[in-house]
């Protein structure tokens, strides 16, 4: 062998043993265990076909359910959705608007609130914010409202979805009276 191709395999040889050295120094010390619960877990959801695709609806009726709802358990599951929203009286707006006398409000009503185009468009026609459509958007908004830039994922608890409504309409100078559960359930 020639000298340049013995420098040539030392510096190559060189170059390995100093980048698996720093590999081994580096590696031990910022080693970081598996832990043992993953931190997130994200959980996939169903896509519909085009064809048979149907808007997710509740399969209890929200008449039944706030039958049996509970306002103070509405409060603390409320507790999720106070980062963003307030239901005090004359409490400003948060990343999303105020929810005092939310049930019964016109959609898209409060005036110095940002509302999303597609939540703007869902409430044209004055739509009211009714115990119906507050299930349905709190199941899934996303899927309810095209395009909504609210952030929750949704509820898929019958009971905790009632549970806030009720506890919702509480926070109002006049709460809306609670439906007639359907007769036979």
């Amino acid at each position: 062998m020639s000298a340049y191709m013995n420098m040539a395999l030392g510096a190559l040889l060189g170059t390995v043993f100093v980048l698996f050295s720093v590999s081994l120094a580096s590696e031990g010390l910022y080693h970081a265990e598996t832990p043992e619960k993953p931190g997130y877990i994200i959980e996939g959801e169903e896509v519909a076909s085009a064809e048979g695709a149907k808007e997710e609806a509740p399969a209890v009726p929200i008449a039944q359910l706030l039958a049996t709802a509970d306002p103070a358990k509405g409060e603390q599951l409320f507790k999720k959705c106070a980062s963003c929203h307030s239901t005090e009286k004359g409490a400003g707006n948060k990343v999303g608007p105020n929810l005092h006398g939310v049930v019964g409000r016109e959609i898209a009503h409060v005036a110095d609130f940002g509302y999303s185009a597609a939540m703007k468009a869902f409430a044209e026609g004055g739509k009211v914010w009714d115990f119906d459509h507050l299930n349905g958007f709190l199941l899934a908004p996303k899927k309810y409202v095209k395009g909504t830039s609210m952030g929750f994922a949704g509820d898929k608890k019958d009971q905790e979805r009632a549970d806030i409504i009720a506890y919702l309409n509480s926070q109002s100078d006049s709460p809306l009276p609670v439906p007639a559960a359907p007769v036979g359930q």
